[in-house]
């Protein structure tokens, strides 16, 4: 029973990782439901590294391409001007991870001592009411696929905010892309190349603090759960990048506000 609760998990964090409905605040919601004890942000940090492994495999042809432009537009000058795009979509890339980056350093330690059920309810809630603006204004705007330098300063912005449970990275991400006038599947082609570089260093972090708590890790359960992340993260970011559209979105946006309800209703039942 207790290797179950990990491969639940596990594919909890693979799903709602892809999906704009915020795999922290999930996890917290079924650790609490299934009772699982963790030690800070250990298991989440780690089952992340998978889901940037499976989204690293997943891209690769495309991380390729980009690596391979940005350093030809550098030291081949006659190779400027067919690579120059590549090379400032690297940059881009680059901008839309620092702010997530500054404030999850400086919050790291916060963020686990806040996260609970109430926090997680308002934070899907809040989710959710932003997901439903972006569909019921669709055909308001008229969307490009470029991502400009601005589009680039408001996604991170918008992203930074994923460092609070509940809040989702994806989601985020959607809704600054949206409100720039961005198109879905240019945003989320980008969202998930940010994900893939602000997980390198989180990545590392992650297994230095697991190595500190190695013995008190359930190394069955969590070998198990980074598995079936991996896995539940290839196949739903495969689905998102072929299947999602805008008009999905009312989906999730009501799903989220239901959780975050339901969440936030179950911490004054629980107490």
């Amino acid at each position: 029973m207790e290797v179950l609760k990990y491969i639940i998990l596990g594919i909890i964090q693979g799903i709602t990782e892809i999906f704009p409905i915020s795999s922290s605040g999930h996890l917290v919601i079924f650790q609490e439901l299934l009772n699982i004890e963790q030690p800070g942000l250990v298991f989440e940090m780690f089952t992340n590294t998978a889901s940037f492994l499976a989204l690293f495999v997943l891209f690769a042809k495309d991380i390729w391409e980009l690596i391979k432009g940005f350093f030809l537009y550098i030291f081949k000058k006659e190779a400027r001007e067919e690579y120059k795009d590549t090379f400032f979509y690297v940059l881009k890339l680059f901008i839309a991870v620092i702010p997530i980056g500054i404030i999850g350093l400086i919050f790291k330690d916060a963020m686990g001592a806040i996260k609970n059920l109430l926090t997680v309810g308002i934070a899907l809630f809040i989710t959710g009411a932003l997901l439903l603006t972006i569909f019921f204004t669709r055909n308001l705007i008229e969307e490009h696929d470029d991502i400009s330098w601005k589009d680039a300063v408001v996604v991170g912005f918008t992203q930074a905010f994923a460092v609070f449970p509940g809040i989702s990275r994806s989601g985020s991400t959607i809704i600054g892309g949206r409100a720039s006038r961005v198109s879905l599947k240019s945003i989320l082609r980008f969202s998930f190349l940010a994900y893939i570089i602000i997980s390198v260093p989180t990545s590392v972090l992650g297994v230095v603090d697991l190595v500190h708590v190695s013995e008190e890790v359930n190394w069955t359960g969590y070998v198990l759960a980074f598995i079936f992340t991996f896995g539940a993260t290839f196949l739903t970011a495969w689905l998102v990048m072929k299947k999602l559209k805008v008009e999905h979105l009312i989906y999730f946006g009501v799903y989220c506000l239901i959780i975050g309800v339901l969440a936030f209703s179950a911490f004054f039942i629980m107490r």
